[in-house]
């Protein structure tokens, strides 16, 4: 069976950049470009030259790339012609082999936030995409608002459409702007460009989120004929956000029919780095990955409850519907006060760790589960600080250092602009080798502000760890949760730290103590620890 080709169109770099809180640098997007560009995708879309500052930089430094880069503007507006369009004139600059522009294609927007007529607006449509298509460029027009246009004229919804391609358009992308329009709806306006004239592989499908939709909707386009899917990493967009493709993709390549059906260009190996690529971007945001995301999310594949955890050591597809595996990311049996010797066992075999079911030190692991979760630890959501628990009750971890004291001030000073301040300050010494190491830390960053008295503490401890040391320079913090599990004057703070190296390798840890510097420290400490442990196992 012959496979049709499906065509991915990213737009993460213009609409997701207007997600609300969302600004990148150029620097920023030369990095999401590379990284699109090795997942496979067909299209990318840079943004709107001449639009800002930073769309047009980029366009001057635009990565070389396989996937075809695409530049964003609109139809020439009303009284001018083509050639004298300046805005359409800075989208041509941009020097993209393609360019993609949006059009109204709903009346009410045509006649009310346009101010012109309908016969005026397929006129500026079909000038626009033929003067496109004269400068030797691949043309896309966004209809805008389509579905809703749609439902209120479907002859001028149309109409604009099979103007644009009449005038030349390689793609007609039809918009579910509003994000409102459920699948059925999708699907029936779909079918109605095709029968009006507009072949299925000349149509693109451009959905957002508003209804929890996004991915839906894009799935049944292509079940109704549309042969290229646009949508953002993380669906990145405005309000809702935009179809996600970290969803799409494995989605496209793993589910039937769609597996069998269509080529998307994307191979099993680039598959595999759907997951480093999603964190990859909420690290450019400085945002802590949504746990839950299908497919990439750290809980996708995590099975808490005991008989889940029993039936997946039979056969992981009980409760798994993909291999983790294939799309970057890891199964995961969290350990709880919940936990059954099948939670136990799977999650120390998932560390590599080989126990005998009759050892009695499982059930000394579990009751020391139990206990210190009473006392306020959540191993559910540190699975590496119940990794090092095991470790330490079976006698199987090393001795790599020791912390005989450590010491934490914060102060309030004058700096040199006679400004009251504040500066944290750190001192931790450690044993290693026989030997002891004091290192001292602040918490200033480099544009001089605060980072406060667990930044210094973090910094401390990794500074000088002698042999140790190129281990830690490769780990950074990702994420530090607070909670208090008690109130009162007996209120006990636990710190959850999530950690994250070089590799993609990311893990939690958990501290409990009512000072919360001591429950800071001890997460940070085991969040190290298990950093050593995991490099000396995969060293061999």
């Amino acid at each position: 069976m012959t496979r049709e080709r499906l065509y991915l169109y990213d737009t993460t770099l213009r609409d997701g950049q207007q997600t609300q809180g969302v600004q990148f640098s150029v620097a920023d997007k030369v990095q999401i470009a590379h990284a699109l560009d090795r997942i496979g995708i067909d299209y990318i879309e840079g943004g709107w030259p001449g639009a800002n500052p930073t769309d047009s930089d980029f366009f001057a430094a635009r990565p070389q790339t396989r996937a075809t880069f695409t530049a964003f503007g609109m139809t020439k507006r009303a009284g001018r012609s083509a050639d004298n369009d300046d805005v359409l004139a800075a989208v041509l600059n941009a020097g993209t082999p393609a360019v993609c522009l949006v059009g109204k294609t709903h009346d009410f927007h045509v006649t009310t936030a346009l101010g012109i007529t309908l016969d005026e607006n397929l006129d500026n449509i079909a000038a626009s995409v033929a003067h496109i298509v004269a400068k030797g460029r691949e043309a896309l027009f966004d209809a805008e608002h389509f579905f809703d246009g749609w439902k209120a004229n479907p002859d001028y919804a149309t109409a604009c459409c099979k103007a644009a391609y009449d005038a030349g358009a390689r793609w007609i992308v039809l918009c579910d702007t509003n994000g409102g329009t459920l699948p059925p709806d999708i699907q029936a306006a779909t079918r109605a460009v095709i029968a009006a004239g507009v072949p299925g592989d000349h149509i693109g499908i451009h959905t957002h989120d508003d209804a929890g939709l996004g991915v839906a909707n894009a799935l049944a386009a292509v079940t109704a004929g549309a042969r290229q899917i646009q949508g953002t990493l993380n669906g990145l967009g405005e309000r809702c956000g935009n179809a996600n493709l970290t969803s799409l993709i494995p989605t496209l390549l793993l589910k039937e029919p769609y597996a069998s059906a269509f080529d998307t260009g994307i191979t099993m190996d680039a598959l595999k780095g759907m997951t480093k690529a999603s964190r990859m971007l909420d690290d450019i945001l400085n945002r802590v990955p949504l746990r839950s995301a299908p497919y990439v999310g750290a809980s996708a594949f995590a099975h808490k409850a005991g008989l889940h955890a029993s039936a997946i050591l039979k056969d992981p597809s009980t409760y798994e519907h993909v291999d983790p595996g294939l799309v970057g990311n890891d199964r995961l049996i969290p350990m709880s006060n919940q936990a059954g010797q099948s939670n136990l066992r799977a999650r120390l075999a998932a560390a590599g760790i080989a126990v005998d079911p009759k050892d009695s030190a499982l059930a000394r692991i579990l009751d020391e589960i139990k206990a210190r979760e009473d006392q306020g630890y959540a191993y559910d959501g540190a699975q590496a600080s119940f990794e090092l628990l095991a470790r330490r009750e079976l006698g199987l971890l090393p001795d790599f250092f020791e912390v005989k004291r450590y010491r934490v001030t914060v102060e309030r000073r004058k700096n040199k602009y006679d400004r009251m301040v504040t500066l944290s300050e750190a001192v931790v010494v450690v044993k290693i080798g026989g030997q002891k190491v004091l290192s001292v830390s602040e918490s200033m960053d480099e544009s001089g502000s605060d980072r406060g008295p667990v930044n210094a503490l973090a910094k401390a401890l990794g500074k000088d760890l002698g042999p140790y040391q190129a281990c830690i320079d490769d780990m950074k913090l990702v994420d530090f949760k607070v909670r208090i599990t008690q109130g009162g004057t007996e209120a006990v703070t636990r710190v959850i730290i999530d950690s994250e190296d070089s590799a993609g390798h990311r893990w939690s840890t958990v501290g409990v103590s009512p000072n919360i510097v001591d429950a800071s420290f001890e997460a940070l400490l085991d969040a190290i620890i298990w950093k050593l442990v995991r490099d000396r196992m995969q060293a061999g």
